[in-house]
């Protein structure tokens, strides 16, 4: 089997674009905490439905890459590349769920603002990835690599600074629960963006290999 070079990066930039269209529903679902649970809802079953949706690219992308005698990248770049582009749509999905299993009612700023980190980092790994077929392009490939390494770094100080909000106040048992609940809740939304991260420097590994 001899697919097209282009075969390759076509399914990796759909795959990237379906974890962005997650990633948008779920800052969509962050902004509708505590002012429509059937938003909520029908954002969860949007997010899930990206997921599936990835899930089969990922499973073509794997049984083509088993099928193929040539491929455009080094075979264990491919596979990798897909696997972290995967783990970034199912840390999306994670969050979702958590807001449903955890009722998460409420979303403070910070949990806004790593929303917004999110979307931003699965903006530029699409571009990259979208990208990563013309060698011409290398440098702009390598740039929105390293601004995604600095949003998921930037986000670390984010999480951090919401959860010392969460235990600043004593309360009682029911305070000391939420405050749990919330605490998973954006170490999850962190967790989204430290897989961005792991995408984009898998993405300049393979650009390093390449050169």
């Amino acid at each position: 089997m001899l697919p097209k070079r282009s075969e390759f990066f076509e399914l990796l930039a759909a795959h990237s674009e379906r974890v962005l269209a997650g990633a948008n529903a779920m800052l969509r679902l962050v902004n509708s905490l505590g002012v429509s649970k059937q938003d909520v809802a029908a954002l969860v079953e949007e997010i899930n439905m990206n997921e599936t949706s990835a899930d089969q690219i990922k499973a073509d992308l794997l049984l083509m890459l088993h099928k193929s005698f040539v491929t455009p990248l080094n075979r264990d770049q491919v596979y990798k590349l897909t696997l972290d582009i995967d783990s970034v749509m199912n840390a999306v999905q994670d969050v979702a769920q958590a807001a449903s299993i955890y009722n998460i009612t409420e979303a403070n700023t910070e949990s806004h603002e790593l929303a917004s980190m999110t979307v931003d980092a699965c903006t530029r790994l699409t571009r990259a990835i979208a990208a990563l077929k013309d060698r011409q392009r290398s440098q702009e490939t390598v740039d929105l690599c390293v601004e995604i390494e600095r949003i998921e770094e930037k986000s670390v100080a984010v999480m951090y600074k919401a959860i010392k909000s969460l235990f600043e106040t004593e309360g009682d048992d029911v305070a000391a629960l939420r405050a749990m609940r919330l605490r998973q809740f954006y170490a999850l939304q962190e967790k989204v963006l430290r897989a961005s991260k792991k995408s984009a420097q898998t993405v300049e590994e393979i650009l390093l290999q390449n050169a």
